[in-house]
């Protein structure tokens, strides 16, 4: 029997065999590409480019801005030394030209400030000065009397006046306080006619009390109360007469019961007087009115009797008048 021939499926195989395992080889990936790969060469390939790091920023400073170039300081003017402002401000007619307010720029041509010259007082003995009054009540001339005390041991002083004149209250006035370099310094002023007034002078705060509750005011250097600020004058036109002709103003920042401002006077000139006590030459002077309804004052001091007060006439707005007329004095 013969045999049957191969199938033709196994011939086909045997072909096409050969043929893929050559494609497979050819095809297939080299063999150490599947090999474990090493650490060094898994950081080559996985490494990242890192960019530079920017340059670190400085924090914010300051900006000094230059200022402008100094000019070149004028020549310095001579200035008189500080001082403290003196109890009594003397205003001259004719004074130096008030030095110009200071600026960046001073002008060259600028004078020198005239430098302020100390007061000298000179405080007048102990005395009791005796007056007849003249007066104007509701336009009838009535006649009194009235009574100037000054005390004093060097340190302390006490000034009383006293008026008694018929149709009005009697009227006294009382000032305590002490004597300094600066004239007198008051502590306490009191003004009595129908009742009481007072002002207390606390200079460790610097300020004025008054008794019948008005506003505090500010206590000045210098301040005087209404009958200390005639013994002031008196003691500063004694001091020194030649600073003080006829024109010249003083100013003296003064207290009442009620308020406190600044007393101007007025050097009016030398007068003979007759009065009660006899001849008297005596130096005018007179307080400048603050306002309409101010009352006017008009003194007349003695250079003969250590400027005491010989004659003091007070006038209100109305026409009423009180006059003071010097007629005798006791000593010590």
């Amino acid at each position: 029997m013969k045999p049957a021939p191969a199938a033709p499926w196994r011939r086909l195989a045997l072909l096409v065999l050969p043929v893929s395992a050559a494609h497979v080889a050819l095809l297939s990936p080299p063999p150490t590409i599947m090999q474990p790969l090493s650490q060094s060469a898994l950081r080559f390939i996985t490494r990242s480019m890192q960019l530079p790091s920017p340059a670190p920023v400085a924090p914010p400073q300051e900006v000094a801005i230059a200022a402008r170039p100094a000019l070149p300081a004028p020549a310095a003017l001579p200035r008189p030394a500080r001082r403290a402002v003196r109890p009594a401000a003397i205003l001259a007619a004719a004074t130096a030209p008030a030095p110009a307010p200071a600026t960046d720029r001073a002008a060259p041509s600028a004078p020198a400030a005239t430098p302020a010259v100390a007061q000298s007082f000179a405080i007048p003995p102990p005395a009791r000065l005796h007056y007849e009054v003249l007066a104007q009540v509701h336009g009838v001339p009535v006649q009194g009397e009235a009574h100037l005390e000054w005390r004093h041991d060097g340190r302390e002083y006490e000034a009383r006046l006293d008026i008694v004149t018929p149709g009005l209250p009697a009227r006294s006035q009382r000032s305590t306080g002490r004597i300094t370099a600066q004239g007198l310094a008051p502590g306490y002023f009191s003004d009595k006619a129908r009742n009481e007034q007072a002002t207390h002078f606390d200079r460790d705060h610097e300020r004025l009390v008054f008794s019948n509750n008005r506003p505090q005011a500010a206590l000045a250097e210098g301040m005087q109360d209404r009958l200390s600020v005639i013994v002031q004058l008196s003691a500063l036109l004694a001091g020194d007469p030649a600073k003080f002709p006829a024109g010249t103003r003083i100013a003296i920042p003064t207290a009442s019961t009620r308020e406190a401002g600044t007393w101007t006077f007025v050097v009016e000139g030398e007068e003979d007087l007759q009065l009660p006590g006899g001849a008297v030459h005596a130096l005018k002077v007179q307080r400048l009115l603050r306002g309409e309804y101010d009352q006017r004052m008009e003194l007349w001091l003695s250079p003969q009797m250590d400027y005491a007060p010989v004659r003091l006439r007070l006038t209100n707005p109305d026409g009423g008048a009180v006059d003071q007329r010097w007629a005798s004095t006791d000593r010590g």
